[in-house]
């Protein structure tokens, strides 16, 4: 008799807090949160990581755990009310909110989408630039025409990987999901190149050191992981699976979000520690790297050309496909963000397509004009983390009410670890304007 239960026991895959599944079906939990975590890899992640890490060694690698641990905190919370209400932030806060409070959040969520636009379609460029530009330079092609190529063919591959939701939305998951793995890949790759000093890395990963130096790139570094777009998106993210978990499974309503929940906070636990990985990983680099070696401040194309001479030519190569990765994933998650927010503020539809050709035009006059993209960059990771708090406060408050979430309400210490995390946003982002307006640097 117990020899016809067995080969349904084998099939089950049960790890403490997760529901029982059948093998293999946990693969099709996982998703979303890896979408959402290619904002916390994007190119402004390497502007800032690499820009920090070859000014001050690895003294600002605690700034990317206890972003990532906010991170864990804040895309878990966009989820949960993604699952519990069915509907996405924007369209809660245009619920839930009167509407001039929602006008007011949904410019401040379209500047933040504007700056994440601007910052990885340059990444992805500039990615074209670094593996393509020698040889048209060689050419005769100017810098800037070679860019101005770089963003029409980051256009067309956003454009190819967006039209993929034609055939499901589940497909274009998948090749994000890719995309993140490659990043990684890169990046693992290019810890073999380098000799870190793995004690100094782990003191400063748990040793809080911060100047007036430093400050600047450390609000850069914050708002390049934890950033506003994305915490929209992930409330939309979700819902395809709560449509999905209730025609699946013959269960009441709050069973199936129930089940849904626990496989996503899986799903974020794993996605936003890798991304955490990534980005120490480009820390690291830049700081064993460059750092005392009297670049203190360089360029992505010179962190590029750099590696190459320091490291061999495959560590320059790694970087720069990347970066590439990085900007063509992004750019597609941040339209997909843009779109949410202004169909779930003020309910207009709006074509996909239309929203990525409206966003390339700041992307194209830097370009053309010939602006600095890491200094741009970097003001841009800067932007986001002011804007972000316009994202968290509405989520903690939406989460924090229970005609909201009913049994799903935050309990006491999410909910305080949650204004924690907003409260250490907004005290960064004061230190900074503070030290801007005494004229430091």
């Amino acid at each position: 008799m117990s020899s016809s239960a067995d080969p349904e026991t084998a099939k089950k895959f049960r790890f403490k807090f997760l529901p029982t599944l059948k093998r293999g079906e946990m693969w099709r939990y996982f998703g979303p949160a890896f979408v959402a975590s290619v904002a916390y890899i994007d190119p402004g992640n390497f502007a800032s990581n690499f820009e920090g890490g070859a000014r001050f060694g690895y003294t600002l690698l605690w700034v990317l755990l206890w972003s990532n641990a906010m991170a864990i905190l804040i895309q878990y919370l966009s989820a949960k009310l993604g699952i519990a209400t069915g509907h996405t932030l924007p369209e809660n806060c245009r619920i839930h909110f009167s509407r001039g409070m929602t006008i007011f959040l949904w410019v401040a969520a379209e500047i933040s989408a504007l700056a994440t636009d601007l910052a990885e379609f340059l990444g992805a460029a500039l990615g074209f630039y670094l593996l393509l530009g020698p040889r048209l330079l060689a050419a005769g092609f100017t810098r800037t025409h070679v860019l101005l190529l770089a963003a029409v063919a980051t256009t067309i591959c956003v454009f190819l990987i967006l039209a993929l939701q034609q055939w499901g939305f589940r497909q274009l998951e998948l090749v994000i999901m890719v995309f993140v793995m490659v990043i990684g890949g890169c990046y693992a790759a290019e810890m073999f190149f380098i000799h870190p000093n793995w004690g100094s890395i782990a003191y400063h990963t748990v040793v809080p050191m911060l100047d007036g130096k430093s400050i600047y790139l450390a609000v850069a570094m914050l708002g390049a992981t934890v950033m506003p777009h994305v915490v929209y998106l992930h409330s939309g993210l979700v819902q395809p699976r709560v449509q999905a978990e209730r025609a699946q499974h013959d269960a009441p309503a709050s069973r199936s979000r129930d089940r849904l929940l626990r496989m996503e906070l899986f799903d974020v636990i794993l996605a936003m520690n890798g991304a955490w990985l990534v980005n120490s990983a480009m820390v690291v680099v830049a700081a064993t790297a460059f750092a005392g070696r009297g670049m203190a401040s360089m360029s992505i194309e010179a962190a590029h050309a750099t590696l190459g001479p320091l490291l061999g030519p495959a560590s320059a190569t790694l970087f720069a496909v990347a970066l590439l990765c990085s900007g063509l994933s992004s750019s597609t998650v941040g339209t997909m963000a843009g779109q949410m927010i202004l169909e779930g503020f003020l309910q207009v539809r709006f074509s996909i397509f239309l929203r990525r050709l409206l966003t390339l035009l700041p992307a194209l006059v830097v370009i053309a004009i010939g602006l600095d993209p890491l200094r741009i960059l970097l003001l841009s990771q800067a932007a986001l983390s002011f804007t972000l708090p316009f994202a968290l406060v509405p989520l903690l408050i939406l989460t924090q009410r229970t005609k909201v979430m009913h049994r799903f309400v935050n309990g006491r210490v999410v909910q305080s670890l949650g204004w924690l995390s907003t409260t250490v946003i907004l005290s960064l982002n004061g230190v900074l304007v503070w030290q801007l307006l005494r004229g430091g640097s």
